[in-house]
């Protein structure tokens, strides 16, 4: 069974925080290409992206597995928001957006992890 991606307020919230991060690292140091850069963009690209592949499995518990690894990632991403102000990459006013949008996208999707359990049991 195929479930609409594209209807979940979860989805719109992790894309949106996967384009913010994408456009606030563009200004990080030409040497962190490969290391912090690259790993915020995984991390924030997964969210959304396991959100959409768990939407396509047939079974509710594969579909639980994979919003589960979008909640890891999204839990990864939230080190590299924190350490990236530390690293002074982000400014105080950007990391406190970003980190802002980080939680409510990780709580938008435990509300989702935490309904699709109750209809389960």
């Amino acid at each position: 069974m195929s479930r609409d991606y594209r209807k979940l307020r979860t989805f719109h919230l992790a894309d949106e925080l996967a384009l913010e991060v994408y456009k606030a690292t563009k200004s990080f140091p030409r040497d962190e290409i490969f290391g912090l850069t690259s790993q915020m963009r995984r991390a924030a690209i997964s969210i959304s992206a396991n959100i959409v592949e768990g939407s396509f499995r047939t079974g509710e518990a594969e579909y639980l597995n994979f919003l589960n690894i979008a909640l890891g990632s999204a839990a990864e991403l939230g080190y590299y928001l924190t350490f990236s102000e530390k690293l002074e990459y982000l400014s105080p006013l950007a990391a406190k957006t970003l980190i802002e949008k980080h939680q409510i996208c990780i709580k938008s999707l435990q509300s989702l992890i935490m309904a699709l359990r109750r209809n389960r049991s």
